[in-house]
């Protein structure tokens, strides 16, 4: 599926360049901390019981631990451990991205399936609230391995703020705009530009209702379609040669 960018063409160019935060931004950068993990600590205390639900039907289901932790980078670079409920089961690949996983569904489990199409298996990232490595809304973490996003982010200078559970990339795409990491990029670089707690409540009500529509949700490699224009253009191409 081909994304089409909901990034005014003037905040693309300006998106193109590095950008440093605004003094206002820098404190509500560390207001925003504080906010999240008191929101983490009360999340984790009245999702306790879904916690456990979903901790014995994973382990009733299939062998190994509750948890899956795999290497993002976070803020300023650093490499730290995002937790997740294993959605998969123990042979599978711990270090290919969703959308270049090639048969990934073979790995996933059924109670798995579930929790993913849900979103239910983000949810001990909380844990990475409490311990400062990410926040409820920012740019989705990546791995080591995405080198392309990687590079992108760091031309933006993204790594000034947290990663989060949910972002504008995500309510613009999620997994389908995973597959396209420039793009991705792009709406990274919009958010950090337009960091603010108004950009904030628009992503978190966004988020609740792409959850609930299960939009973009994909397992597996993604292949990007066309833009519209270019696939009318080679229709024409075809009937021509014809």
């Amino acid at each position: 599926m081909y994304v089409k960018s909901r990034v005014p063409e003037n905040d693309k160019k300006e998106d193109a360049m590095q950008y440093k935060l605004s003094g206002p931004q820098k404190f509500y950068r560390a207001l925003k901390a504080v906010v999240d993990f008191l929101f983490a600590l009360v999340a984790v205390i009245l999702l306790t019981p879904l916690f456990l639900i979903v901790a014995i039907a994973i382990r009733a289901e299939s062998r190994g631990p509750v948890f899956f932790t795999q290497k993002r980078i976070g803020m300023n670079g650093k490499i730290f451990r995002c937790i997740k409920f294993r959605s998969m089961r123990v042979d599978a690949k711990p270090d290919v991205a969703g959308y270049q996983y090639s048969g990934v569904n073979r790995y996933i489990t059924k109670v798995g399936k579930f929790i993913r199409k849900t979103s239910i298996d983000e949810l001990p990232q909380l844990f990475n609230i409490l311990a400062f490595q990410m926040s409820l809304i920012g740019y989705r973490p990546s791995q080591p391995s995405e080198r392309e996003l990687n590079e992108a982010r760091e031309a933006f200078q993204m790594y000034q703020t947290r990663p989060g559970i949910t972002g504008w990339a995500q309510v613009n795409g999620r997994d389908v705009l995973a597959a396209q990491p420039k793009k991705k990029a792009e709406f990274d670089a919009y958010y950090l530009r337009h960091f603010s707690p108004w950009l904030d409540i628009r992503i978190f009500f966004l988020t609740i209702v792409k959850v609930f529509k299960h939009d973009d949700v994909a397992d597996g490699v993604v292949e990007p379609e066309a833009p519209a224009e270019e696939t009318e253009k080679k229709t024409e191409e075809t009937k021509t040669a014809v």
